[in-house]
């Protein structure tokens, strides 16, 4: 039985929602925020804005904050692979594919994930159905690609490897944390400031040659980067958080399925971006091998004769 300081069911249920929402339209705020800032603008905004909701958060809940320089150290290689690459590739992506597309690709994430803790950091042992649905994935992302690689070429098929580049980084992390990160006793809220507040320092570090292109700060770019900081970099997390406690990794990650589908959908509504045959096709050969990868669809074994 719940506490009575417990989230009810249905505020968790909410909380999860807004969560698959706020991270679905962050690739419309992307878009909308690239119009008067560049890439690396774009995402040492919502660094900043997201670290600044992070750290009132952390102040008011006088979150214990890690002391052990291994684990800074940790968290710091966290900021560069899970936050500043990836949002830059992000970032720079959407100057050549539309946000709808940008967010089909970051559901791959669960995939590289997979592949990153089995294949590279060894915290991981894959069945054969997890193998195949790794295998599915990449026939999914072949399909999305392909026609725009024969058709035109150039930038669009380099932003659509630069999207993969970022959702590997967001399986490298995942899986980083798993191996090095996993004992620490830190509450989420307080470890994601741990790695989103280095990330905001180093991009402010930067800020001498980002900020030499001028910004144009327009109601709809300003709006966006805050939401997408505060929001999407921010808040969201603590929602998220909230539904891992509840619900535990596996139904919490489902939010998966959430994020791409209300990317799509207001790239379409919002932009009157067009979406290809392709796209959608490829989007569900990709579900059904993350399906397969995180085992809620699981292949038929062959009973032999002997064994009935």
């Amino acid at each position: 039985m719940a506490s009575p300081s417990s989230p009810s069911s249905v505020s968790i249920a909410v909380q999860f929602t807004l969560t698959g929402v706020v991270w679905g339209s962050s690739f419309l705020f992307i878009a909308i925020a690239l119009t008067g800032m560049t890439p690396a603008q774009v995402a040492g905004g919502r660094l900043l804005f997201g670290a600044i909701a992070l750290g009132a958060i952390v102040a008011i809940r006088r979150e214990r904050l890690p002391r052990s320089r291994r684990v800074w150290a940790h968290l710091c290689v966290l900021a560069l692979t899970f936050c500043v690459t990836p949002f830059l590739l992000f970032a720079w992506a959407e100057q050549h594919v539309s946000s709808g597309l940008a967010s089909i690709f970051n559901a791959t994430t669960p995939i590289m994930t997979a592949v990153m803790a089995w294949a590279v950091f060894r915290v991981e042992r894959l069945r054969p159905g997890q193998l195949v649905g790794i295998a599915v994935g990449i026939v999914g992302v072949i399909v999305i690609i392909a026609p725009g690689a024969v058709a035109e070429a150039a930038s669009s098929t380099v932003a659509q490897l630069a999207l993969l580049g970022a959702t590997a980084c967001y399986g490298f992390s995942l899986a980083y944390m798993r191996r090095f990160l996993a004992g620490t006793g830190l509450s989420g809220i307080a470890f994601a400031f741990g790695y989103i507040a280095p990330a905001a320092l180093f991009m402010l570090l930067l800020s001498p040659f980002v900020l030499v292109v001028p910004m144009h700060l327009t109601v709809p770019v300003v709006l966006s980067i805050v939401t997408l900081g505060v929001l999407g970099t921010g808040v969201a997390y603590v929602w998220n958080q909230n539904t891992l406690s509840a619900w535990g990794p596996t139904r919490a990650s489902t939010v998966t399925y959430i994020t791409p589908v209300v990317g799509v959908v207001l790239g379409v509504l919002v932009l009157g971006e067009r979406i290809s045959w392709n796209e959608p096709v490829g989007a569900a050969v990709v579900f059904v091998g993350i399906l397969l990868v995180q085992q809620r669809l699981r292949l038929r074994r062959r009973v032999r004769a002997g064994d009935e």
